[in-house]
C-alpha cells in the first residue's frame, strides 16, 4: 500500500485530488461579491482592479500566498473575469525551459492573467525571463550557437501574472519585489465555512439545515477545499439515513464513520499525536525516529501531517525535535503533562 498516496487523498487534506481542480467547477465563485471571506484581501483588490479599469490598463501583478485550499486559483479566475479578460493557467513545475514560458508569454493578449500556482518552483533559468516580462512587458530570446547566434527581443503585450504560493520565504527577493499586489489569504472561521458549505449546497441541491452546515464548517481545518470536500461525503450519509437532508445528527454521524473528530482530526493526525505520547512520553522525538515509528516517510509527516497541529498548538517543533502540547493531551484524553526541562513528562502509564 502507497501510505503517502493514501495521505494525499484523505479528507482532511488541503491539497487537491485529481478532478477537483476543473475550470467547469461549479462550486467556484465567479465574482467577488460571490467570493466568501478573506476581507482585507478582497475589498483592496476591488478597489486596485476598479483603478485599473478607470485607467484602462491592465491590474499590476499579484502575489496570492497562504495555506493551500484558500482559494488562490479561484481568485485568479475572480480577477481575470472581473477585468474581463482571459485567464491562462499553468504551474511552476509545469515550467521546464525558457523556451515553455516564452511560448506562454508571446501566446497572450493585451491585458490576459497569466496565472502560475506554485510559483516558488520555477527553476532560476526561467525566472531570469520572468523579470523582464514582468518589468518591461518583452523578452529577449538567443536562438543557435556559436557564429550562428542570434538575439531577438520580442515585445509582449500587457499581462497581469497572479502567482500563487503557499510558501513565499521560497520565493527569491527579486521575483517577490516585483509584485505590486501581495495578498495573503488566512484560514476561513467556522462562520464563513458555514456559509460556504451552505453556497455550496445550494448549487449541489443538497437540502441542508443551519447547524449541519457549521457542523461540517466546524471540522473543517479552515479550509473551503475541506469544507466542500466533506459536504459531499456527508450527503452520501443524509441519502441514505435521512432523506437526504444534511441535518445536524446526520453530519455528526457521518463525521464520526469518517473518523474525523469537532477539530478536524482524523486517525493520521491522532496516530502520530498518540505515538508521541506512547512511545516518547510527549517529546522531544526526532522526525525521522517519529516517521520510523508510525511507518510514514518523514517528508509526509513534516508537509502533510504537521502543519494543521501545529497551526491550532498541538504540536510544537523545537532544536531536540517534536514535542505534543498541553492542549493536545486534553483533546486526546491523556493525562495532564508536567513540562520539565523544556520536556513534557506525563503520570501514569
Amino acid at each position: 500500500m502507497n501510505d503517502e498516496m493514501d495521505f494525499e487523498n484523505r479528507i482532511v487534506s488541503p491539497t487537491e485530488i485529481m478532478g477537483e481542480n476543473d475550470s467547469d467547477n461549479p462550486l467556484r465563485p465567479r465574482t467577488l461579491d460571490d467570493y466568501i471571506g478573506q476581507d482585507k484581501a478582497k475589498e483592496n483588490l476591488a478597489i486596485f482592479m476598479e483603478a485599473a479599469r478607470q485607467r484602462n490598463e491592465s491590474l499590476d501583478h499579484v502575489l496570492l500566498y497562504g495555506p493551500p485550499g484558500l482559494g488562490k486559483t479561484t481568485l485568479s479566475g475572480i480577477i481575470a473575469n472581473e477585468m474581463r479578460v482571459n485567464l491562462r493557467i499553468t504551474s511552476g513545475p509545469a515550467i521546464e525551459k525558457p523556451g515553455d514560458l516564452a511560448a506562454i508569454l508571446t501566446n497572450l493578449n493585451e491585458g490576459d492573467v497569466l496565472f502560475i500556482d506554485e510559483i516558488h518552483r520555477i527553476s532560476r533559468a526561467v525566472e531570469e525571463i520572468l523579470y523582464p516580462a514582468m518589468e518591461d512587458f518583452a523578452i529577449d530570446i538567443v536562438t543557435g550557437k556559436g557564429q550562428m547566434a542570434a538575439s531577438y527581443h520580442l515585445p509582449l503585450p500587457h499581462f497581469t501574472l497572479v502567482g500563487a504560493t503557499t510558501r513565499a520565504g521560497q520565493l527569491t527577493a527579486p521575483l517577490r519585489d516585483r509584485f505590486g499586489v501581495q495578498l495573503r489569504l488566512e484560514l476561513y472561521t467556522p462562520e464563513e465555512l458555514a456559509r460556504i458549505v451552505t453556497r455550496s449546497a445550494s448549487i449541489l441541491h443538497i437540502p441542508i439545515e443551519p447547524d449541519g452546515a457549521l457542523e461540517i464548517a466546524s471540522r473543517s481545518r479552515g479550509t473551503p477545499r475541506i469544507a466542500n470536500r466533506m459536504l459531499k461525503r456527508v450527503r452520501d450519509f443524509a441519502q441514505v439515513l435521512s432523506d437526504g437532508v444534511i441535518t445536524l445528527r446526520t453530519a455528526q454521524i457521518a463525521l464520526e464513520r469518517l473518523e474525523i473528530d469537532e477539530l478536524g482530526l482524523d486517525a493520521n493526525d491522532r496516530r502520530m499525536l498518540t505515538a508521541i505520547v506512547k512511545y516518547y512520553r510527549g517529546g522531544p522525538v526526532g522526525l525521522e525516529t517519529l516517521a520510523a515509528a508510525i511507518g510514514e516517510e518523514a517528508i509526509t509527516i513534516e508537509d502533510v501531517i504537521e502543519p494543521y497541529l501545529m497551526q491550532i498548538g498541538f504540536l510544537n517543533r523545537t532544536p531536540r525535535g517534536r514535542c505534543i502540547t498541553k492542549a493536545a493531551c486534553l483533546h486526546m484524553g491523556f493525562d495532564m503533562p508536567d513540562a520539565q526541562d523544556g520536556q513534557i513528562r506525563f503520570d501514569g502509564n
